[in-house]
């Protein structure tokens, strides 16, 4: 960890909605003036998606089962050194996983290459003058035999929808926007269980604070559900590891977010169309705290 250079990870699984915490620091990031290095965790991926296609097929002629969600398929101690790297000397190197035709074309006009979606781009230098690094994907707090990327984070947050929410989230996402069958979406969940289990799950105990969305309405069976529940339709739970040493001011909180209350010493529920709002209430504060800790 480090006062100077910290490292802010936001963790969440696939479909978990960290596209919504995202949204808030960079509002955050845009109000302070914050410069971050921003990190996809998609770009620690071993393999680009043709590569990907012919390892899967590898392992299931073994009988095993290989997922974006573990170690066989990911670089995670080169997101463990530039963790590390970072904290100590405000470098590393960061590239990016091309997911859409759109993200193709800004790369290689920026870069001069002839990318395609699922390529990799070359390896860049972060540049030197960055106030922290802002991390967003599924391994931002992993920990393995071999690495440990949490203890190199100065705050983790999760994202953790309840588990059948995830997945009709999952559901929708990956039909109307990638075109895949519900079929074929159904069995990526099955194969990266194993991998869920060990890989994803065990981060939500390391990080600093969770948001749990929670639904009030049927989703007891995800893979016919016809609609994702609004906002509207849930509650968030957010789960403070330790309260006191991130400052948090619970009668300040209940007092913003109208109809939140206490459900633990060190968890609140908001409605689950002020979870942005609250987002942002919660975290300002720590990040500003951060950047005059670097100051000091």
């Amino acid at each position: 960890m480090s006062k100077k250079h910290p490292v802010v990870a936001v963790t969440g699984s696939s479909g978990a909605g960290t596209t919504t915490v995202k949204r808030a620091f960079e509002h955050i990031f845009h109000r302070d003036n914050i410069s971050a290095a921003v990190i996809e965790g998609d770009s620690f991926h071993r393999y680009d998606r043709v590569e990907m296609k012919a390892e899967m097929a590898k392992f299931a002629q073994k009988g095993q089962g290989l997922s974006h969600f573990g170690p066989d398929a990911n670089r995670f101690d080169l997101l463990e050194g530039l963790f590390r790297d970072y904290g100590e000397s405000g470098t590393g190197k960061k590239r990016y996983y091309i997911h859409s035709d759109e993200e193709a074309a800004a790369h290689n006009a920026r870069l001069g290459t002839d990318l395609n979606p699922g390529q990799f781009t070359p390896w860049e230098d972060i540049p030197g003058d960055t106030d922290l690094i802002f991390y967003e994907g599924l391994h931002g707090l992993v920990v393995t035999e071999e690495t440990n990327v949490s203890q190199h984070v100065d705050l983790g947050v999760g994202v953790v929808p309840i588990v059948n929410l995830e997945w009709i989230q999952k559901i929708h996402r990956d039909n109307l926007e990638r075109g895949y069958s519900a079929e074929a979406i159904v069995d990526t969940i099955m194969r990266r269980m194993p991998d869920y289990i060990r890989y994803i799950t065990p981060q939500f105990s390391l990080t600093d604070i969770n948001f749990q969305r929670v639904p009030t309405v049927d989703t007891s069976n995800p893979f016919i559900a016809r609609d994702i529940p609004t906002p509207d339709e849930s509650f968030v739970i957010i789960r403070f590891k330790d309260p006191q040493k991130l400052q948090i001011d619970f009668p300040y909180l209940l007092s913003m977010i109208h109809d939140s209350f206490m459900s633990r010493r060190n968890s609140m529920v908001v409605p689950g169309g002020k979870m942005g709002m609250a987002m942002e209430i919660i975290l300002q504060p720590i990040i500003e705290r951060m950047m005059e800790a670097r100051r000091v």
